[in-house]
């Protein structure tokens, strides 16, 4: 074989990636077994714990911090660890209005209206839409007359056309995007979520968040629909401070009696360099680093009886670090500056209690309120604390974000990063006497605070009079800090409200149940798969255990090094992927044992086997690929879970069970070790196989029409299909109560308090557990809405004691976007399947009879959930998962049918023809047929198997999508054999009939 020593290369390096991915999980849960030893069941001293451990070196050698190592372990999504899932929509009609001063012209009011209900109905292109309604409203009315004004002269001429205003919107639109992810993104770390996952959907104004373990669905709501309030605030210098601080500290000592529990504290990290402000038109002096030191407090290795009493004498002290360094006397001394204290961000909210004691506020002057820094210092928990100056009587701040007419990411003449901020005329005349006032004292310039819903983003030093209205902020900045601080000057500028256009909330004890639900189908999937191997293919069948067990490392190393968040359709991918990959390794085997049956010796079969199998191996792979890359584009959070492993799977299942087992092959011929592909049972199976599948094809065109015609009639006669609100928009709760309900009481209950709107209240596995599905308010996008619905739903349920599971809300614009989604994916995958057909094969009939069984799958599999919704005891409701599902069942007749044609091209290369016709043809199929059987059926099973244990230990939650996964195997191969390839004759003998 050659080629031997690359492939093991290949695989020693993609060992190495995939074990130093895993690794850190495997750190980062030593970690947090031993915070559950130290804390013995006390959450709030585990918590402690690991907050303490957040900068500490943990992972040996490499030296990667706690907080770093939790950063790169495995990604588990909500469904398997609990949280939020939300859809932000930010509102461009709202950005399109404030852009044009919010004008009183109807026809332009008109066009935003109009515009709105296109992109709800569909639409991609808001800005587009806009333009094209408005023109038609106000046929030669320039849209420069509404847009164009003097704070956007430079980028908007008065007599500019109208698609040059369009070209401005755009840029306007995609900046606001920008603008309100940076604001969201900001938001989400000051609330404390975990690992937060936040995606842009490109080409949409949609921005995706994840927040794992949030189940405050009110203040989550509040958090990220609020408006953006950007202000500028001068601060206090730190020694102006401190003797306030310690008379604080001696009130708190005076008037705390309790003792605060004793916690892990940590050593701080130095004091961050300090950043600057300067006018354009004045050279900025060059910026230093402030000096660093150890922050005063107790250290790690404190007593616990040293940090009580320091609690007792200095509460304040305990929590909040005084900035320090150590002069060159010797002595201790302030550090000069605006932070007037450090702490870590687990005592941050003790300090914020601190200072809203009765005694404590009353010291504090009425000109002076605290703010925390948004973000913490690099590589640590600590936030600085900042004391802003309120210099007017009304306590509004000396200048708001509606003075910044623009502000852009920079380079100053050293090719540092820095950002250019430029005022709006009359911003320019009060920003100069701030930075005036600021800049006075040539040897102690003060510094303005730069603030975001109340929280310190920068504080730079003013080093000069600003009069130009242009300013550049300098500093210890990355091109990313740059780029967010930008966005975040300009986020005040326009207002663009974000509003929450869908949320999925699943609670810790779902997620726990899915965990444990998804592990025991993957690992008594996994056994299935390796005991099948085993005793049919014997000594073959552990060499593909072994190529099994090696791709399965990979896969899930690879999605860890890529940082794919794992989801319950993710482990079912996985498990797929394994069952799949045991077809490329069936198909190498059955063609060896052909050879073998034909005389040839071991070694000379193998190469043979290989030889042969290659062709169908990468045919079906590719097929099965296409249709993962199509799921990955049109599909969106569990689909594209479920697409990312499928699509990994596919590669490395290629890899391990072709390559590798190969390499294992040649070392086992190579030590005179005996192999062999089967036992004394399956010696003979599948033997001389002579079904007339051709021949009885009109038959199986009768049964496939009988089903998907009283499929049609049990559509009309439920009113539709049973789509899910993923389709249709709406609210879903799943309820769990604490004994079994009747749903038919449920809904006359329920109808009243949701306006006598009748909800969908169906069984979701068991007779204990219901899921609720409403549109009540479904179109109002008040903040809260969310809260007024839950609110029915509890009346509604009044008398009852239930838990409320998960919810999922999704507005109709989203279930739109869905259905078109869902649409062009079937479309684009049949589309690309015919091309790769008539391409591989060289004849359109094969092209046209593999879409012609992909349409008749869909139909079949359609028309089954129709006829059994109702029957079963589980929901069949057609959601993003269905997609997934309906997808995949194209794959695996694309998968088998192609296996069958290459069967049939290797047929007609062996006898020197393009192709044969009439009963020739009829035998040579019905040959491909019977002589792939084995490896059809073998795949099949091993398949329908490993889907059959993940539907019954794999939970409620996936059941409906494996159910249509189950039907679609069956529908699948009976497809392949009896619909596919038999139509080729139909359709060759019209053309030849032509």
């Amino acid at each position: 074989m050659q080629g031997k020593g690359f492939i093991k290369f290949i695989a020693i390096v993609l060992a190495i990636v995939c074990a130093y991915a895993l690794s850190f999980t495997l750190v980062a849960s030593k970690v947090e077994k031993d915070a559950k030893n130290y804390a013995k069941g006390d959450l709030a001293k585990e918590k402690a714990y690991l907050d303490s451990m957040s900068t500490e070196k943990v992972y040996p050698v490499v030296g990667f911090t706690y907080q770093e190592v939790k950063a790169k372990e495995i990604n588990l999504g909500l469904d398997l660890k609990g949280g939020m899932n939300v859809t932000m929509e930010i509102s461009l009609a709202e950005l399109v209005k404030s852009l044009a001063g919010n004008p009183t012209d109807a026809n332009f009011n008109k066009a935003v209206q109009n515009a709105q209900i296109q992109l709800n109905a569909g639409g991609k292109d808001y800005i587009k839409i806009f333009v094209k309604e408005f023109e038609k409203l106000s046929p030669g009315v320039k849209l420069a007359d509404y847009f164009s004004n003097q704070d956007n002269a430079s980028q908007l001429k008065p007599n500019a056309s109208n698609s040059d205003v369009e070209s401005f919107l755009e840029k306007e639109a995609t900046s606001a995007i920008d603008r309100s992810f940076t604001v969201l993104r900001s938001r989400i770390d000051g609330f404390g979520v975990v690992s937060p996952n936040m995606q842009k959907q490109e080409g949409s104004n949609r921005i995706l968040i994840e927040m794992p373990g949030v189940q405050d669905k009110e203040r989550i709501a509040k958090l990220l629909q609020g408006s953006a309030e950007l202000q500028f605030w001068q601060v206090y210098q730190v020694q102006e401070v401190a003797p306030l601080l310690e008379n604080i500290n001696k009130t708190l000592a005076a008037t705390l009696k309790a003792d605060a529990p004793a916690t892990k504290d940590t050593t701080a990290a130095p004091a961050a360099a300090g950043s600057k402000l300067a006018g354009l038109e004045k050279t900025a002096t060059k910026d230093s680093t402030a000096k660093g030191g150890k922050l005063a407090g107790l250290g790690k290795k404190d007593s616990t009886a040293v940090r009580a009493e320091l609690l007792k004498s200095n509460p304040l002290y305990a929590v909040l670090n005084l900035p320090i360094y150590q002069g060159q006397n010797g002595q201790q001394q302030l550090m000069p500056g605006a932070v007037v204290g450090m702490s870590l961000q687990k005592d941050t909210a003790k300090v914020n209690a601190y200072l809203r004691i009765p005694e404590v506020a009353a010291a504090i002057p009425s000109t002076m309120k605290f703010m925390w820094s948004v973000k913490p210092r690099e590589g640590s928990k600590v936030f600085e604390l900042y004391a802003i100056k309120v210099v007017s009587a009304d306590g509004k701040p000396d200048l708001g974000g509606e003075a910044i007419s623009d502000s852009r990411a920079d380079f100053d003449q050293k090719g540092k990063p820095e950002v250019t901020m430029y005022m709006t005329s009359e911003g320019a005349a009060k920003w100069k006497k701030i930075t005036a006032e600021a800049a006075a004292d040539p040897n102690n310039k003060k510094s303005i605070a730069i603030v975001l819903d109340n929280q310190v983003y920068s504080a730079p030093t003013v080093q000069n009079e600003i009069a130009g209205g242009v300013s550049s902020i300098t500093g210890n900045f990355t091109q990313a800090d740059t780029k967010d601080l930008s966005n975040i000057l300009k986020a005040g500028k326009l207002p663009a409200p974000a509003r929450i256009a869908g949320s999925y909330i699943v609670g810790p004890t779902l997620g726990a149940q899915a965990i444990h639900d998804g592990l025991i189908s993957f690992v008594i999937a996994f056994i299935v798969i390796l005991i099948f191997m085993a005793l049919y293919y014997h000594r073959a069948g552990w060499v593909a255990n072994f190529a099994l067990l090696i791709n399965l490392f990979f896969v899930i190393g690879i999605l860890v090094s890529l940082g794919a968040v794992l989801t319950l359709p993710g482990i079912a991918g996985i498990v797929l992927t394994i069952g799949l990959s045991v077809d490329a390794n069936i198909l190498i085997f059955e063609r060896v044992r052909e050879e073998l049956a034909h005389g040839k010796n071991v070694g000379a079969a193998i190469k043979e086997g290989f030889k042969h199998a290659m062709p169908s191996i990468i045919d079906s792979n590719v097929t099965l690929f296409i249709l993962g890359a199509i799921l990955y584009a049109f599909g969106s959070g569990p689909v594209q879970g479920f697409a990312t492993t499928l699509c990994i799977g596919i590669l490395s299942s290629l890899f391990a069970a072709v390559a590798i087992s190969r390499v294992v092959f040649e070392s086992l011929l190579a030590r005179k070790i005996e192999v062999n592909f089967d036992n004394s049972l399956t010696r003979n199976a599948f033997k001389n196989l002579a079904f007339n599948f051709v021949g009885r094809r009109k038959i199986y065109y009768a049964i496939s029409t009988i089903i998907i015609v009283a499929g049609i009639g049990m559509y009309f006669k439920n009113g539709g299909l049973n789509l899910g609100v993923d389709f249709k928009g709406g609210r879903t709760y799943l309820v769990h109560f604490d004994k079994a309900v009747n749903t038919e009481d449920l809904k006359s209950k329920l109808s009243p308090v949701f306006g006598n709107e009748t909800p969908e209240v169906k069984t979701a596995g068991e007779d204990s557990q219901v899921k609720i599905t409403t549109t009540f308010h479904i179109e109002d996008q008040d903040i809260k809405t969310d809260k007024v619905v839950e609110d029915a739903l509890n009346k509604g349920l009044a008398g009852s004691k239930y838990e409320i599971v998960s919810s999922q809300k999704v507005t109709p614009i989203i279930a739109s976007d869905i259905v078109n989604g869902a649409f062009y994916a079937v479309l684009i995958s049949c589309l690309f399947m015919f091309i790769y057909i008539v391409v591989r094969f060289k004849k359109w009939q094969y092209g046209l009879g593999a879409v012609i069984a992909l349409f008749h799958d869909v139909l079949m599999v359609l028309s089954f959930y129709t006829i059994l919704d109702g029957i079963m005891p589980f929901s069949l409701e057609i959601g993003q998962d269905f997609i997934a599902a309906i997808l995949t069942v194209m794959g695996y007749t694309m998968t088998e049918t192609v296996v069958v044609f290459d069967r049939i091209r290797e047929k007609l290369k062996e006898s020197g023809k393009e192709d044969l016709h009439g009963e020739a043809r009829n035998n040579l199929i019905n040959f491909a047929l019977n002589s792939t059987l084995s490896r059809t059926i073998l795949t099949s099973l091993t398949v329908f198997f490993v889907l059959l244990v993940i539907f019954i230990f794999g939970g409620d939650s996936i059941r409906g999508f494996i159910f249509a996964l189950l039907i679609g195997r069956i529908i699948g191969t009976y497809s392949s054999l009896c619909i596919s390839t038999p139509i080729v004759i139909d359709l060759g003998s019209s053309a030849e009939k032509k």
